[in-house]
């Protein structure tokens, strides 16, 4: 071939790739032409004769590069470009104009539009282009499959998601400390897996542990590790957390809960890179990266004294938000029907999809749960389902069971807590000796418990 730009096209098409391009322009025949030579060059091309248009489209289409006219009736190039980069900063621009001079291309730049290009242009010109403003990408500096392998369990395809996972995945190839917010049940693990999967230490140990879960006066042993004969049942030599994710990164999910007392002591093994075993002398240095979540307003805690300010800016260098399943809703088909896939595994009729009436409730739901409500409600209509669709009515009745917010952890941990001891004293007639040998706990320990709780065990004693 001796024509470069047919050159430059056969490359594009021997790559296979599958890069996205959205083309805005008022000028049809412009349109066309362009999205010829693009999609002869290999490229996904969709098109969009005004702004407005462009910005509708960029909610389920989402692609790698935009090509915009300046000059167009009612929102201009520059006005959307501004759109652009509120919603999705990572995402290039290119302007194109008939009207272009020096100041304007040096303006744009500046604003942080990729290029400027001005018409009429040559074929060559504008593939080169198209192809530095997508390899130049932090997302696209390798191929589409291997990038998708960090992202793999995070399902999606929602723009607030995909602004989400572009910052994701430039904050990952650093090694600050990170701190991700967000409500109850939206993946806050799974985006901390990913962080790490995208980052150096992804072939390192990637090892996760709930502050609110574990009891005060066991998470500095877990988390730093104890020598054997440190207290009373320490029987053998036991490699904190920490150590454990030598190298690699550490998830401390619902950080807010950390008691105050154990905050100072994370904080002066953060600062100095190393922990001391519970029961021993010597130091132990680390190299971790700290992922932290939480779904508490800190900076309030910070006032209410409960958490420590210093140990705050510490953990949150870079905080990331996940969006709540309400603000994604252009991702619930998705998810249902990934649900609806592996709670197929676990019956034995063979269920296909959702009825349309199914997926608009699915849809209008107001998701207090958030993912984890949505998982449950699809596991239960699926274990309950007689057909292969499911339908309105079963999708309803496992909303209405699942109305009333889900509990945080902690809570649900309590609630549990104070039932089983209430149970127990009832049981025993408010004997705490009889009460404390059933719960398989010491009577000091057990009237702990019961002042937690705000229980006495007079009140439960018969006349």
């Amino acid at each position: 071939m001796g024509n470069s730009i047919m050159t430059l096209a056969e490359q594009s098409t021997n790559r296979v790739h599958q890069d996205k391009i959205l083309i805005v322009d008022d000028d049809p025949a412009l349109l066309r032409l362009l999205g010829i030579r693009l999609s002869a060059a290999g490229y996904t091309v969709e098109s969009a004769a005004n702004a407005k248009m462009a910005l509708g489209m960029l909610k389920s289409f989402h692609p790698q590069l935009v090509i915009s006219d300046l000059r167009m009736e009612g929102m201009d190039g520059m006005a959307l470009f501004e759109q652009i980069r509120q919603q999705s900063p990572n995402l290039p621009v290119i302007i194109m104009t008939a009207h272009g001079t020096i100041p304007d291309a040096i303006n744009a730049t500046k604003q942080g539009v990729f290029s400027f290009l001005t018409k009429p242009f040559e074929s060559q010109q504008l593939l080169e282009t198209v192809e530095q403003a997508i390899r130049l990408q932090p997302s696209n500096q390798s191929s589409n499959d291997q990038q998708a392998l960090w992202r793999t369990k995070i399902i999606s395809r929602s723009t607030i998601m995909e602004s989400l996972l572009q910052q994701t995945k430039q904050v990952a190839q650093s090694d600050f400390s990170l701190l991700i917010y967000s409500e109850s049940g939206t993946g806050k693990e799974l985006l901390a897996q990913a962080i790490h999967q995208a980052s150096p230490r992804a072939k390192k140990a990637f090892t996760a542990i709930n502050c609110a879960a574990i009891p005060e006066q066991l998470l500095e042993s877990e988390l730093f590790g104890h020598v054997k004969g440190a207290f009373t049942g320490a029987e053998k030599n036991h490699q904190g957390l920490l150590q454990a994710s030598q190298g690699g990164t550490l998830f401390l999910d619902e950080i807010g809960d950390m008691p105050m007392s154990f905050q100072v002591k994370l904080l002066r093994a953060l600062q100095e890179k190393e922990v001391r075993p519970v029961g021993s002398t010597q130091s132990v240095k680390i190299d971790v990266r700290i992922i932290s979540a939480t779904h508490k307003n800190l900076q309030q805690a910070i006032k209410d004294k409960t958490f420590r300010e210093d140990l705050y800016y510490r953990l949150n260098v870079v905080e990331l938000e996940l969006p709540t399943l309400a603000e994604r809703r252009e991702d619930i088909p998705l998810l249902a029907q990934h649900f609806l896939n592996g709670s197929n595994q676990q019956t034995t009729l063979d269920i296909k999809g959702f009825s349309q009436e199914a997926m608009e409730v699915l849809i209008a739901a107001p998701w207090p749960g958030n993912v984890r409500q949505l998982q449950n409600v699809v596991e239960q209509s699926v274990a309950l389902s007689t057909e292969s669709i499911i339908v309105a009515s079963l999708v309803k009745n496992a909303l209405r069971e699942d109305s009333s917010p889900l509990l945080s952890f902690q809570q649900a941990k309590d609630e549990f807590e104070r039932n089983y001891l209430a149970k127990l004293l009832k049981l025993t007639a408010g004997n705490v000796s009889h009460a404390a040998r059933i719960a398989q706990r010491n009577r000091t320990e057990f009237y702990k418990l019961l002042n937690r709780h705000h229980l006495t065990a007079e009140a439960f004693r018969e006349d």
